[in-house]
């Protein structure tokens, strides 16, 4: 078949089942399985697809009528312009985590830390900033073995493997070193607001990854208290919180004695990373 044939019919496919990304997804499925970049298919979309890829290519469409996420069909997920491996144990990066990164680079460009990243997953938070602070160092912590392990690969795939560890720790139990920036994408989806998530996310993603709890604070609660015994008296502390939540954190960061000093809001204007610290001038 001819492959803007396939992709159109493809495409048409996935919207008849209301997938609102059916066109996007059906072309960085086959990218990936024909192994070319996305572009490729602008210039050759006249060129003959193989039977052996159309097999590959039907059941990958037929993964993603079930609602599989495009990352978990592909096995990564683009974040700041570098392809993470992913599996169904660690969170899809999200494009909003972004911009948690760009605010923490703005504070500590061209200086040389030390960074502690909670609940690492697939050390996308982590790595993407040491590839922009590229004479820092920093350790990666996840309960989870299999993350941590994608976390390793991801590490070793960027050329990171000498400035970055991954370790796997319950975050009461980790006591190690001082942190001029510790940052965090925890859990902060309130329980009773799961059930409500998509079947993309709900049906596949590790639910750990998700609950925060009753408030969805559980989590995040766990982060500063942990981050006011482990950060340097200069120190940042940057977490990415849930809709509806500053206020609520923002309280909780006074009460252990952080001062905000900036908060980065996402598309639809609601405050998304909250960067605070204790030191009396920054």
């Amino acid at each position: 078949m001819i492959l803007e044939k396939v992709i159109k019919q493809a495409s048409k496919i996935l919207k008849s089942y209301n997938i609102h990304s059916h066109e996007l997804d059906a072309e960085l499925i086959l990218s990936d399985i024909m192994k070319v970049k996305k572009e490729f298919f602008i210039t050759n979309n006249e060129a003959s697809i193989s039977e052996k890829i159309m097999e590959k290519y039907n059941i990958a469409i037929k993964r993603r009528i079930k609602r599989e996420p495009v990352a978990y069909i592909t096995g990564k997920k683009e974040f700041w312009s570098e392809d993470f491996i992913v599996n169904y144990s660690t969170l899809v990066p999200r494009p909003e985590t972004e911009l948690l990164i760009y605010k923490i680079i703005s504070f500590f460009k061209n200086k040389t830390i030390n960074i502690l990243d909670i609940g690492t997953g697939s050390g996308c938070i982590l790595l993407s900033i040491l590839k922009e602070l590229n004479s820092s160092r920093g350790i990666g912590i996840d309960i989870s073995t299999k993350a941590i392990q994608m976390a390793k690969i991801n590490s070793k795939n960027l050329n990171l493997i000498n400035r970055s560890k991954f370790k796997v720790f319950d975050l009461s139990e980790f006591n190690t070193g001082k942190y001029d920036l510790i940052v965090s994408n925890p859990p902060y989806i309130p329980s009773k607001d799961i059930k409500n998530l998509s079947k993309d996310i709900i049906n596949y993603e590790p639910k750990a990854t998700l609950d925060g709890g009753f408030d969805g604070l559980d989590l995040i609660k766990k982060v500063i208290y942990k981050s006011n015994h482990l950060l340097k008296t200069q120190g940042l502390l940057a977490v990415e919180i849930g809709y509806g939540q500053y206020l609520k954190v923002s309280g909780l960061l006074k009460r252990f004695g952080f001062r905000e000093i900036a908060k980065e809001y996402d598309y639809n204007r609601n405050v998304r990373c909250i960067i605070s610290t204790k030191a009396r001038f920054f």
